[in-house]
């Protein structure tokens, strides 16, 4: 599968991210999705790319991993995501991507 082009990439992007912050996807489907459908990249190939084993990946992606930060930084990284904070609540996430506190 061939990468989506850089605009249709990032359309992509926020989409994937508003579903995980609706709940509707995981951090694992997020990364699945974003490496197999967007960047066109086996498991091998993403695995290889940000320094972890093809088996941690699939861990990642199934959310069956433990994850330390540090290796969330560099499996998110290549994506253009950052591991930050978010509210454990999700309905607290529009407000604080909406501006509304109310």
């Amino acid at each position: 599968m061939n990468p989506s082009p850089v605009k249709d990439r990032e359309a992509a992007l926020i989409n994937a991210l508003k579903q995980l912050y609706q709940g509707e996807m995981t951090e694992g489907a997020l990364l699945r999705h974003l490496r197999k459908d967007i960047l066109g990249l086996t498991q091998e190939q993403y695995a290889s790319l940000v320094g972890i084993s093809r088996r941690t990946l699939s861990d990642i992606e199934l959310d069956r991993a433990q994850l330390t930060l540090s290796v969330m930084s560099k499996v998110y990284k290549p994506l253009g995501l950052k591991v930050g904070l978010l509210p454990r609540s999700s309905a607290l996430i529009p407000k604080v991507l909406l501006g509304n506190s109310d």
